[in-house]
């Protein structure tokens, strides 16, 4: 088995377990034996188990990532797109959260710990809003001054939505394409749009 699918199956593994029985309840050996791999291959990998929940971050990061990039390359409106764009990102990552079960309160316990892991997410994602800004802008759609202090301005107020949304608190029952588009207006658009647009 090759390297990389040795370390996926790994990662699959305790993301599994994680999810399961939780992070704290999960051994280094339980990994390993659920695996069908030894100890010293584990180790091979990963130096502990901070190691290997990094690594299921990353995977998540990254599957995001790839998703939120296939937004920004649809051919359709800026407004639309940035929209879109808003709802699948706190959509897929309250999925995550949800699909890997007592991670979700792992993530909550010691959000630090993801924060340090995303970071080259979080420069990923700032460079896919600057490239929707710049075609509203291009479309004549978007007004903006500075595209990447906007495109900051944006990203950090989407990681502040990111633990209400999980914990649905915001935006749980906003499932109207018409009400999501109006909630994006009214909280970023009417800063950005041309005046005279109207959507």
């Amino acid at each position: 088995m090759a390297v990389s699918k040795t370390r996926d199956l790994l990662v699959d593994v305790a993301r599994r377990l994680f999810a399961q029985e939780g992070v704290e309840k999960t051994t280094m050996n339980d990994i390993a034996v659920a695996s069908h791999k030894g100890r010293r291959t584990l180790y091979t990998y990963f130096k502990n188990k901070d190691e290997i929940y990094y690594a299921i971050v990353e995977s998540e990061l990254e599957t995001l990532s790839q998703s939120l990039w296939q937004v920004v390359n649809r051919p359709m409106a800026p407004e639309d797109k940035l929209t879109l764009y808003i709802y699948t990102r706190l959509d897929a990552i309250k999925d995550v959260v949800a699909r890997n079960g007592s991670l979700k309160a792992e993530f909550f316990k010691d959000i630090s710990k993801v924060e340090s892991v995303r970071r080259s997410f979080d420069r990923g994602e700032v460079r896919a809003i600057e490239a929707m800004l710049m075609e509203g802008i291009e479309k004549g759609v978007f007004s903006i001054l500075s595209v990447p202090m906007t495109a900051s301005i944006i990203h950090n107020s989407l990681k502040g939505l990111e633990v209400p949304y999980i914990r649905e608190s915001v935006g749980q029952r906003t499932t109207s394409i018409e009400i999501r588009k109006q909630v994006v207006m009214d909280f970023l658009f009417n800063g950005i749009r041309k005046k005279g647009k109207s959507y």
